[in-house]
This record gives C-alpha cells, structure tokens and sequence, in this order.
C-alpha cells in the first residue's frame, strides 16, 4: 500500500517502538522505502516523548 508525505495514519502494530501501537501518526517519507529502511515508512508526530518510528505498510492503516 503506498502511502504519500503528510498522509495520516493508524499505527496498528510496531516492532520499532511498541508504545506507538494505537496512536496516529503522518508519513515523513517523500520517497518509497528502499533498502536502508528495510522497506519501512517513517512515521511522525505521533507523541511528544515517541521519537519517529519505522513500520511496515501492514502495520499501518490510512485514516
């Protein structure tokens, strides 16, 4: 599932942070993930104390 710069997402599941997990958050990435990620979008603005996370496309959700 592409996903596009500033698209808001649901994070539904996270193996780079587990505390991002049912918070939302917007793509950062310009680009498709290639592999430096791993194929992995980088997710923002999810909270003050979480940091950017990467997550697969099956762990996002569109909103």
């Amino acid at each position: 599932m592409p996903f596009n710069a500033g698209d808001k997402v649901l994070i539904v599941s996270c193996e780079d942070d587990p505390r991002a997990a049912g918070r939302t958050g917007r793509i950062i990435d310009e680009v498709p993930p290639g592999p430096l990620t791993q194929g992995r979008w980088t997710v923002g603005g999810i909270a003050f104390w979480i940091a950017p996370v990467l997550a697969h496309a099956h762990e996002l959700r569109r909103l």
